[in-house]
């Protein structure tokens, strides 16, 4: 049986660092959303790394807004 969420030894793998808010910040930047620190270090669950490696990553992850700047084009 596979562990829930990823082992510090995992999480020092995926982003070379130990302290927990470098390891965020890679998360983070790598698409992990829902990646956090919890009382031991960061949490990140292994289906949502599998689910962001595969390429589907988080369906419940928002898409980002952008301004609407139609009315600047001509018509």
């Amino acid at each position: 049986m596979t562990d829930v969420v990823l082992s510090e030894e995992e999480l020092f793998a995926i982003t070379g660092y130990q302290l927990p808010t470098k390891q965020l910040n890679v998360l983070h930047r790598r698409g992990f959303s829902r990646a956090f620190i919890g009382r031991n270090g960061v949490v990140l669950e292994r289906a949502h790394y599998d689910a962001v490696c595969r390429g589907s990553g988080s369906p419940d992850q928002p898409k980002p807004k952008t301004a609407n700047l139609s009315f600047l084009r001509r018509a």
